[in-house]
């Protein structure tokens, strides 16, 4: 599981997230919802390690990011939209093979796991190809093989379906509605409504580095008299903003 205690940071003048607290259990997508700016990604990056906080701190399945960061590290794969990261000049099984060793796996379990996600994603006509000119789609398939060929407990997707076609977006939606079928614990940030609505048990919106509202999608939809989720989100922003 995931529990977020007080974390906060600045850049120089800027506090661009700004002591944020929630719990995600195992089993469930947690919505981090928020326009562009409004410090998904810098909390993302918080909990995996990338960025040190300036205050508070987290838990990832016990591991502290602060006290812990590389066992915490461990235990989460990173899905972030836009560029995939991937090496254009290795094959598709290179590169998933290089994140594979970085996290310690050995060869062989490497080998079967690449096997095992390459069925279940598709990937055989192209998994020795160089990925230099695969599709947008295509890159994705390789960047979610690699982000959980080590089958971390945890995920963390930093708006993973941008810049993708409809192909493309369908692909990352089953594979997350299919980590939580297994038990996975996942942060999903958004700042698409019917996305989170589809993916996501629980919804935290945030607005210039604060939370200012944490619900279940249910209580929140009742909370505000069954409005849809576009409108709940206009409507905390625009209180916020006053």
């Amino acid at each position: 599981m995931i529990e977020v205690l007080n974390l906060g940071k600045k850049f120089k003048e800027v506090e661009a997230v700004k002591g944020i607290s929630f719990n995600v259990s195992k089993g469930e997508v947690f919505g981090l919802l928020g326009e562009n700016g409004a410090g998904k990604t810098t909390t993302l990056r918080l909990l995996a390690t990338i960025l040190k906080p300036t205050f508070g701190t987290a838990g990832l399945n016990g591991y502290d990011i602060i006290k812990d960061p590389e066992r915490a590290r461990g235990q989460i794969g990173i899905l972030f939209g836009g560029e995939t990261g991937l090496y254009d000049r290795l094959t598709a099984r290179e590169n998933i093979e290089y994140f594979g060793l970085l996290n310690g796996m050995d060869k062989r379990e490497i080998r079967k796991r690449i096997e095992f996600l390459t069925e279940k994603l598709g990937m055989g006509e192209y998994i020795d190809r160089r990925v230099g000119k695969f599709s947008k789609g295509m890159k994705q398939k390789v960047a979610i093989a690699r982000s959980i060929v080590h089958d971390p407990d945890i995920m963390l997707f930093d708006e993973p379906t941008s810049g993708l076609d409809v192909t493309a977006i369908n692909i990352v939606h089953e594979f997350i509605l299919d980590l939580k079928q297994q038990g996975k614990t996942i942060i999903f940030s958004s700042h698409s409504m019917k996305e989170v609505e589809k993916l996501c048990d629980t919804v935290g919106i945030i607005h210039k580095g604060k939370m200012i509202e944490i619900s279940s999608l249910t209580l929140l939809m009742q909370k505000y008299n069954n409005m849809d989720l576009e409108d709940i989100f206009i409507k905390l922003v625009g209180d916020s903003n006053a």
